[in-house]
């Protein structure tokens, strides 16, 4: 069943990607990370790698709709682990200027790409709507939710899958981010040794 997408819905998928390595360029030019930042940034940059992973390993895109693993805490655990990852970033450049624009980026990129998804997913899977009442958007539940009774038969009931992780190439995220970490150190090393400002 093809969902129509709105104009608005065209244009924030077409910019995000582009929008996403300009902030990447800004955020290199002005970060100005030190030892002790980029390590505290782990605490939120490994766990949101990890649920990223853990996300990845459950999802079947357009095939079922995922209520297990960490789908029965958060509907977008992509997106959660994608924010805990970026602001453990934003945070290790020790610019708040950065914090601020990835808090709007998020909300004006990654906001109508979730609404769009969700329009998609009612669309698409009668037992969405059941789903949300018992899920939450993006905030997680402590607990996991129960799955509905009389759940359609497709909705998953299994295990974290490695070929599934494999598939959805989820390792390109942690390959980033030690790229990303990699560049960070060269950077500060730069400045150090060239006295760059």
């Amino acid at each position: 069943m093809a969902i129509e997408r709105q104009p608005w819905e065209r244009i924030v998928r077409r910019i995000r990607v582009p929008l996403g390595f300009v902030f990447a360029v800004l955020f290199l030019w002005r970060a100005r990370p030190s030892l002790l930042s980029l390590a505290l940034s782990l605490l939120l940059v490994i766990p949101g790698l990890m649920l990223r992973g853990y996300a990845a390993g459950y999802v079947k895109k357009n095939a079922e709709l995922t209520q297990t693993g960490p789908y029965a805490y958060t509907r977008n655990p992509l997106y959660l682990g994608s924010m805990a990852a970026a602001f453990g970033f934003a945070f290790a450049s020790l610019r708040w200027e950065l914090v601020v624009l990835l808090a709007v980026l998020f909300c004006v990129i990654y906001g109508p790409v979730i609404f769009s998804e969700e329009r998609f997913l009612r669309g698409y899977f009668p037992d969405f709507d059941a789903y949300t009442r018992r899920v939450p958007r993006l905030l997680p539940r402590l607990t996991p939710a129960a799955l509905a009774e009389g759940a359609a038969p497709s909705t998953s009931t299994g295990a974290f899958s490695l070929a599934l992780y494999r598939k959805h190439r989820e390792y390109n995220s942690v390959m980033g981010a030690a790229a990303l970490y990699a560049t960070l150190l060269l950077l500060m090393w730069l400045r150090a040794r060239y006295e760059w400002r």
